[in-house]
């Protein structure tokens, strides 16, 4: 499955690095304003996804996490 993040916030954002643990696939620079960035999960999943904003001096981190599809 393909999951597509545009980043509106007009902030950088970065990855954290449990989504690629958690199995996306994904380039894994900082997602600059405006950009789109593809997350691929692994089939049968859906992404749940978190963000947190560490303040002007770190930023902003997002977790895309897959979830096995229920039946």
């Amino acid at each position: 499955m393909k999951f597509k993040f545009l980043n509106d916030t007009g902030r950088i954002v970065s990855i954290h690095p449990a989504s690629f643990l958690h199995g996306c696939q994904a380039e894994n620079t900082p997602i600059s304003p405006l950009e789109e960035r593809i997350f691929i999960l692994p089939a049968g999943t859906y992404p749940t996804v978190k963000m947190w904003d560490y303040g002007e001096n770190r930023g902003l981190q997002i977790l895309v996490s897959p979830n096995k599809e229920e039946d």
